[in-house]
Parts: C-alpha cells; sequence; structure tokens
C-alpha cells in the first residue's frame, strides 16, 4: 500500500460553493438533532424556518457569476432545500394522520424535549404524565380492539404501519428520557420508576397489539409477514423525479423498463440455446445449483472479486488507487438480517449472504441457490471495485462537499452501469455467466416495473412478489424479502428504480463523450467519480461544459 501521489492534489479544482454546502449540512445536522421528533411542539415549523432562511439566502447569490462547479453546487443544494420542505409538508399530513391512533405522543414529545433543553424534571408532574402515558395508551389499545371485535371500521393498514414506526419512535424517546436521570437525580427516580414501567409496559403491549392483530404479523420468525407499504401517488412520483431533473413520467420510465426487461428475455433465451436447455428457467435451475459448497463462499468471492479487477485493469478502464484495491473486507450476514436482505451488500465491506447452520433446511437451499456462483460473479463487481467500494473510497477524497446531497440514481446507477457496460465488453465467459448477469439486469428492470407501479397504486406487494418469481425466476422467500425491503420506508420511493435509470443516464453519457471520441474510457469513468454524487443530468453539465441558469428543469431525454 503505497502513499500516493502528492502533486495533483495541492491545486485541485475547488467549487466556491464548497464550504456553503459544508456549513449547511453542518447547520442541518445541528437542526435534525435538536429537533428529532416530529411529534413535538414546534418541530416542523423549525425545520421550514431555518430551510426557508436559507432558500432566502442563496436567493442573493449571482448565479451567472459562479463557475460551472458553483452553478451545480447552486443547483444541488437549492433542490436538497427544496426536496425537504416539500418532504416536510407530506410528513407533516401524514403525522396529524396518525395522530388518533398515537394520543400520547404530544406527552412523550414535551418529555423528550424537556431532556434535550437540561431542564430539570419535577418528579411528581413526570409522575402525572406517565400515568397519562398508560392511560391513553391502554385506551387507544382498548377502543381499536373493541372496533375490532365488533366489526367497526378500524383505520387503513398503511395507517396502522406509519403508527407503528412512530410508536416505536416514541418509545425509545421515553426509555431515553428516563435513563438520563434515573440514578441522578433520587426524587425525580422516586416518583417515576414506577408509572415509567407501567407506561413503557402500555406502549409495549399496544406495539403488539398493532403488529399482531392489526397487520396481522406472526410470532413466528419463519412465517411469512404481510407486506403494506405506503404508496405516494402520482403527483408526488412526479415531483420526486422533477427533484432528481429526469425528465420523464413515472408512465415513461415503466414502459423504459418494459423495454429492458424484453431485451433481457431476448437474451436469456440465447444463452439457454448456448446452455443445452429447452428454455431459460432450465437453465436457469441449472445455474442455480451450481453454488459452493458450506463453507466456501468466502473463497468464491474473494477469487471474483480479484477477476474483476483483473478485468478492468486490462482494459485500462478505470483508475483503481492501490489502497482502494487492496482495503476492502469482508463479513458474512447473519441469517435474520438475510429475511431482509437475502443477496450481497457492498461498499467498502462486502456483506455476503449464504446458508447458515441455524436455518431450516428449505431456508439453507434458498440462500445457496439464491448466491450461487453465477449470479455471484454479477455482483461481486457492483459492490467492490469498480462499484460502491471505489465510489466510496472516491467519494471521500474528491469533492466531500457533494455527498449529503447525492442521489440514488449516481450512488446506484454506478455500479449497474458497470455491470452493462462489462456485459458489452464481454466480461460474460459462458452461457452460465450470462445467464447470472441476465438475472440481475432483469431483476434491475422489474424493480422499475413494481416499485412505481405499487407507488401508482397498480400492483400490490403481492403482485410485485409474483413479477419476481413468475417473470424473473426468483426464489420465493428471497422475492419476499426484496419486496419488503423496497417497501418497508426505508428507501426513497424512486430508490430502486434508481438502478437501472441512473445506469442508462451514465450509458448515455458514455455515448455522447467516449464513443463519439470526445473522452477516453479511464478519464471519462474518473472524471465521474471525482464529481461525486449528484442527478447525472448536472453530471453531464459538468463534463460537458453546458451552460446552466438558476432556474435549470430537467430536460435530457437519455433513453429516447
Amino acid at each position: 500500500m503505497n502513499a500516493p501521489e502528492i502533486a495533483p492534489m495541492i491545486a485541485p479544482r475547488v467549487s466556491p460553493l464548497h464550504l456553503v454546502l459544508d456549513r449547511f449540512s453542518s447547520d442541518e445536522n445541528l437542526v435534525s438533532r435538536k429537533f428529532p421528533l416530529p411529534f413535538a411542539k414546534g418541530s416542523f415549523a423549525a425545520h421550514r424556518a431555518f430551510r426557508s432562511a436559507w432558500l432566502d439566502e442563496l436567493g442573493r447569490v449571482e448565479f451567472t457569476a459562479l463557475s460551472l462547479d458553483g452553478q451545480v453546487d447552486y443547483l444541488l443544494l437549492v433542490r436538497h432545500i427544496r426536496a425537504r420542505l416539500a418532504q416536510l409538508d407530506r410528513e407533516e399530513r401524514l403525522v396529524a394522520e396518525t395522530a388518533p391512533l398515537l394520543p400520547f405522543a404530544s406527552r412523550i414529545a414535551t418529555l423528550h424535549d424537556l431532556r434535550l433543553s437540561g431542564s430539570p424534571p419535577d418528579g411528581r408532574d413526570a409522575a402525572e404524565a406517565l400515568d397519562a402515558i398508560h392511560r391513553d395508551a391502554s385506551a387507544a389499545k382498548a377502543d381499536l380492539d373493541a372496533r375490532r371485535s365488533s366489526g367497526a371500521s378500524l383505520p387503513p393498514l398503511v395507517t396502522v404501519c406509519r403508527a407503528l414506526r412512530h410508536a416505536a419512535q416514541l418509545k425509545q424517546a421515553l426509555a431515553d428520557w428516563f435513563t438520563s436521570f434515573s440514578g441522578f437525580d433520587p426524587l425525580c427516580s422516586w416518583w417515576t420508576a414506577a408509572p415509567h414501567e407501567k407506561a413503557a409496559k402500555a406502549l409495549d403491549d399496544y406495539l403488539a397489539f398493532l403488529r399482531r392483530d392489526l397487520l396481522g404479523e406472526k410470532d413466528d420468525p419463519g412465517a411469512f409477514q404481510p407486506i403494506v407499504g405506503d404508496p405516494i401517488g402520482t403527483d408526488a412520483l412526479q415531483a420526486e423525479l422533477a427533484s432528481e431533473f429526469i425528465a420523464y413520467s413515472p408512465d415513461e420510465l415503466i414502459r423504459i423498463g418494459q423495454r429492458e426487461f424484453k431485451w433481457c428475455e431476448e437474451r436469456l433465451v440465447t444463452a439457454s440455446r448456448d446452455m443445452g436447455c429447452a428454455d431459460w428457467r432450465q437453465a436457469l435451475e441449472r445455474v442455480k445449483n451450481d453454488h459452493a459448497a458450506p463453507g466456501g463462499q468466502p473463497e468464491l468471492v474473494h477469487s471474483l472479486a480479484i477477476e474483476a479487477v483483473e478485468f478492468l485493469e486490462r482494459n485500462n478502464l478505470v483508475t483503481i488507487p492501490p489502497l482502494a484495491r487492496d482495503s476492502w473486507r469482508f463479513e458474512m450476514i447473519m441469517p435474520a438480517q438475510q429475511k431482509l436482505n437475502p443477496f450481497f451488500w457492498g461498499g467498502e465491506s462486502i456483506g455476503v449472504s449464504f446458508a447458515h447452520a441455524t436455518m431450516q433446511h428449505h431456508e439453507k437451499l434458498m440462500s445457496m441457490r439464491g448466491n450461487n456462483i453465477h449470479f455471484a460473479r454479477a455482483t461481486v463487481h457492483h459492490e467492490l471495485l469498480p462499484g460502491h467500494h471505489l465510489q466510496g473510497f472516491m467519494s471521500e477524497r474528491y469533492n466531500r462537499h457533494r455527498s449529503p446531497f447525492g442521489t440514488a440514481f449516481y450512488c446506484e446507477g454506478w455500479p449497474l452501469y458497470w455491470e452493462m457496460l462489462l456485459w458489452d465488453l464481454g466480461f460474460a465467459k459462458s452461457p452460465e455467466n450470462c445467464i447470472g448477469m441476465l438475472f440481475w439486469r432483469l431483476h434491475r428492470a422489474a424493480r422499475v416495473i413494481f416499485s412505481l407501479s405499487f407507488h401508482l397504486e397498480r400492483m400490490s406487494p403481492q403482485d410485485c412478489i409474483e413479477l419476481l418469481v413468475e417473470r424473473v425466476g426468483h426464489e420465493r422467500t428471497n422475492a419476499e424479502a426484496e419486496v419488503r425491503r423496497s417497501f418497508s420506508g426505508d428507501y426513497n420511493p424512486l430508490y430502486q428504480c434508481a438502478y437501472l435509470i441512473g445506469g442508462l443516464q451514465l450509458r448515455a453519457l458514455r455515448h455522447e463523450l467516449v464513443d463519439a471520441g470526445s473522452m477516453a474510457n479511464r478519464p471519462f469513468h474518473d472524471a465521474i467519480l471525482e464529481a461525486n454524487s449528484m442527478p447525472i443530468e448536472l453530471l453531464r453539465a459538468l463534463l460537458t461544459g453546458q451552460q446552466l441558469t438558476r432556474d435549470h428543469q430537467a430536460q435530457w431525454r437519455f433513453a429516447d
């Protein structure tokens, strides 16, 4: 691991706004830590006031006097602030909708705010608040239970899901409040110990009731758990796409996904014939059963990582600093986590799924089949080099101020773009390799179709599972995990769509610059990594020297 050359780092191209973006990130994080609970009085107003003040100040910046890098950073920051303001509007509306299911929220938020402000707790007042929290949670549970038993109308499942997430957050906030003084303040501890125990128990009971009795979740961890999700609708999807500088409607993106899906199906037929199989399902079954033996997955992943790097270097495709090449780490994904992520994850450390001794027999088979040699060969380079690990390595070293304002279309589009480019460059050595690469590409196309269709309220979670099983060839358990992860609420609604669409954007940009002869592969890819994360349309402006305006809107029809 040699030291890098220092000379290129002495006078890098620096955006005039890099300190502004750094300052905003620090200030935003501070406000978020000060007002972490949306249920607290004044929380939404404080978040809005902070961002609106920044937006007003940015309006006084002379945009035309900025360099192109500065203009890109200006648009990144304005985009981020406006998207967050729109998100606050939606969050406030959803909090209001769940408020009837959380009658104890304001009391917990008040106690939590007192903790953050350092105000000495009044033991008697706190005990009374805890007693009220206990009563409110118990009464809410009793009311819903009575309505359920009598057949009366109940809140929509999506509202129950939101309430469940919020209730868990409130329960943790109450626990944090209690532990902040318990044992430090003898009088307050004396007043609150018993009432806190009752309130915490009532919240636990309420959470369990929402989960089991209203959502239908099972206590058996091996049983299928219902997937509800939270579709955002056409208008919200269109607003998200505008924020990402995607000049396509949701329906147009679905058609692009369907076009790519068909492309994969056609090549699956060819690869299946080359394997001597009657159809692609028979070929896929053979590929799935070609997996490492128990205990052999780490060695396989290491060999695949080395193979990918050698291919990149042999073809002079991208700069791989020695430290990036030699510093990635390895970890196995535990069985419980595989229920949400049945495949690999990546970055500085690659997480690897495979059969574990504690799994049931069918679970072991599904994990081994779903992470077979040829599927793994198509994903190790996605997670490590030149994918997420190289991407993360470079983003820590170039234009770091842009990282908080990034986008999944860059983050996930970059490694997906490499899946496409490596296919074009003949990385697949055999029909089985082709099946492995096509399976994942088909999967990404399916993500565009099912994720957008779900948010347009045209497909249910079960419809999404069936698409992955019947049309892509997923193991059912893995398909369920994929859909659950997609709609659990932890991902932006466009996240699953961003893999393929971001990859197509980068491929179109390469066609515009590399295929046209303006740049070679290696400097093109290095420039993308050094620019750091941003909507690909802004990246295109940066690499092509395009003139920008303060009110720049999405206009690039990259897939036409």
